[in-house]
């Protein structure tokens, strides 16, 4: 199995770098993101030498420090090829072992997250969960930290509460209300983001066995959560109207879950949002065969107040439902706040069990939020957020679209756009990385990793000119490939 030719990037590096440690450190990159895996050829000196454009001799100085790294093994007579490492990360059951002829191995949700870490320019990232930086006000977290910085530093000096700082709950004891959820501070625990709160979720009610019900699409980094926790992981179909609420029945009667895990509001990936009618239903089923709701809001501010959505948590009053809300999305990933809103007796399970994990959330995180949202900008930079994914989302689509991609829906608000490629998005993901593209494909989606053609778009992020170009290239390469067909959602 060799590494594609064709879409590898030129070598970038800082300029006090050779040429030579320039292509090592293209090529340690590519085999710790795992993008070249073990047992892999690499490419031969003549054709690299040609494509990079420096001297056979170039590549062979900087494949003989791989091997001497312990990166690659060099075989007589057939090149080099990149060697497995003591210590290296064993697979995931449900990833697949090896890609289309020619292909890496696939792609795992590992590899997406740290190359999202990493990814240097937002535009050459259709596959990340982020807005861009420039769309977002750095000056709303800036002045909240200098109105800070000139205040008494005994009030850092302390641990925080376990709950978290409470000035905050009370704010969002307000917002809530917007929504039509009634709930007091005691009821909220602040959080290191939905991450932390799906992990402390998962520790309290989550048993070996117990059966989970998530989105099949859906977030991808809960599944492995629940997995570690022991849980069977059981995918509910999508529909371009939302979940498929009879399916939901079907799999609740067969499965007597725990607990179903949902986004309400712009779900990821599909960007559909419940109705009144699926969230009525949801209640019932939770209600008549006792299982617990988590829903997901963290996208809820992206949505416009005129934009009709029902969240389960107001029908149900945070009986049966664990609200769960973050500002990482609007605000900044890196400040990671977010709060589970819960009946009073869970909110303190929760809490201590979050003391007993990782002590309190920092406070000072927590005080630059609350200044944040209570000096008045925030809704105008959320309304402009909105107002600039109106501005591209339409034009995204009619671009996916005349490449030849077909989307599951159109949604009226949101950041994500659910597309069929029509070729295996496994396959399409590894080339795009290497011609400098970070794509999201549908794989890490489902709580199988099943291979799929879906693959989605962040539309704030689909803005390289050279994007369209390569995507439309790609497909007329391999449009001729017979398209995958996604199994039925099956446990794990």
């Amino acid at each position: 199995m060799s590494v594609p030719l064709d879409l590898i990037p030129a070598p970038h590096g800082a300029s006090s770098l050779t040429l030579v440690e320039q292509l090592v450190q293209w090529a340690r990159r590519r085999i710790e993101e795992r993008v070249f895996r073990p047992g892999m050829r690499m490419p031969s000196i003549r054709k690299l030498a040609e494509d990079k454009g420096v001297s056979r001799f170039t590549v062979v100085e900087a494949y003989e420090r791989l091997v001497a790294q312990g990166f690659l093994d060099s075989r007589r007579g057939s090149g080099f090829y990149v060697r497995e490492r003591a210590g290296a990360a064993a697979e995931h059951p449900a990833r697949r072992a090896s890609g289309p002829a020619g292909m890496p191995a696939a792609i795992d949700v590992t590899w997406l997250l740290r190359n999202t870490l990493h990814t240097g320019s937002p535009e050459k990232g259709p596959g990340l969960g982020y807005l861009p930086a420039r769309w977002l006000d750095g000056e709303l977290v800036a002045g909240a930290l200098r109105t800070l910085g000139r205040q008494s530093g005994a009030q850092w000096l302390g641990c925080g509460t376990a709950q978290g700082f409470l000035p905050l709950r009370q704010q969002l004891q307000t917002r809530l209300q917007e929504f039509e959820i009634g709930v007091a501070p005691e009821q909220l625990v602040l959080v290191s983001g939905i991450t932390q709160a799906i992990d402390l979720i998962a520790r309290l009610y989550v048993q070996p066995g117990d059966t989970v019900i998530v989105g099949d699409p859906a977030w991808f980094q809960m599944f492995g959560r629940f997995a570690a926790q022991g849980a069977r992981l059981v995918g509910m179909p999508y529909t371009p109207a939302g979940p498929d609420i009879d399916a939901l029945e079907t799999l609740v009667k067969t499965w007597r879950p725990r607990m179903l895990v949902i986004n309400s509001v712009l779900q990821n990936p599909t960007g559909t949002s419940l109705s009144p009618a699926q969230a009525f239903r949801i209640l019932r089923l939770a209600e008549e065969y006792d299982f617990i709701v988590v829903e997901d809001d963290i996208y809820g501010d992206l949505c416009p107040p005129s934009y009709p959505v029902t969240r389960l948590a107001s029908l149900d009053q945070l009986k049966r439902v664990i609200y769960l809300g973050s500002f990482s999305k609007t605000l900044t990933a890196n400040l990671r706040v977010g709060f589970v809103a819960c009946s009073p007796a869970l909110a303190q399970a929760i809490a201590d069990q979050k003391v007993l994990i990782g002590m309190t959330t920092p406070e000072l995180n927590e005080r630059v939020l609350y200044k944040v949202l209570t000096e008045g900008h925030y809704r105008r930079h959320i309304e402009r957020l909105r107002s600039r994914l109106d501005g591209v989302r339409d034009q995204c689509a009619r671009m996916l679209e005349a490449v030849g991609f077909t989307l599951f829906s159109m949604p009226a608000a949101g950041m994500f756009l659910w597309v069929d490629t029509g070729v295996d998005a496994d396959a399409l993901a590894a080339y795009g990385q290497e011609a400098g593209f970070l794509l999201a494909p549908g794989s890490l989606f489902s709580p199988q990793q099943s291979p799929t053609t879906w693959m989605r778009f962040n539309v704030a992020n689909c803005g390289d000119p050279a994007l369209p170009g390569f995507l439309a290239r790609y497909l007329d390469t391999h449009r001729a490939a017979r398209p995958l067909k996604t199994p039925a959602a099956a446990p794990i």
